[in-house]
């Protein structure tokens, strides 16, 4: 399994990246104000962060119960990310709602483009996060069956 400083490097490198692509790209798709989108997407990054943490150790300790291991396939690698959005977006659509006086429907809608952007995102950085930064057992793993 990670370490604890491997979780609050993969976090960080994640919430940073993610707001660098977000913020303007919201800014254009929603018409928003880029101070708006910044604290939107701020203030979700803080909240995906802790959420980051807290989710990804639970499904680490849930695969190394379940599976003996925390080696993530395709399949249960989509799974991870679909999830942990689908809970992120439970947690922000009353925060979003509120802080930009709109109804719970068009903040849902803004959520969940915001969502779909950040799934095919998470499948992608996680899956070169653990290329770039592989666990020991992995590259040993990785030599014995090459």
């Amino acid at each position: 399994m990670r370490s604890t400083r491997d979780r609050i490097r993969h976090a960080i490198l994640f919430e940073v990246l993610g707001l660098a692509l977000i913020i303007p790209l919201g800014t254009l798709l929603f018409g928003l104000h880029a101070s708006d989108m910044g604290v939107i997407g701020v203030g979700s990054a803080c909240v995906a962060t802790a959420w980051n943490y807290v989710y990804n150790l639970g499904f680490d300790h849930t695969m190394q119960r379940l599976a003996g291991h925390t080696r993530k396939s395709l399949p249960v690698r989509l799974a991870h990310a679909v999830l942990f959005e689908a809970g992120l977006l439970v947690i922000l659509l009353p925060p979003i709602a509120w802080y930009l006086g709109i109804g719970i429907v068009q903040a849902f809608v803004m959520d969940i483009a915001i969502a779909a952007f950040y799934v095919a995102y998470a499948f992608v950085f996680n899956l070169v996060y653990d290329r770039v930064f592989p666990l020991p057992t992995w590259s040993a793993q990785a030599r014995v069956v090459g």
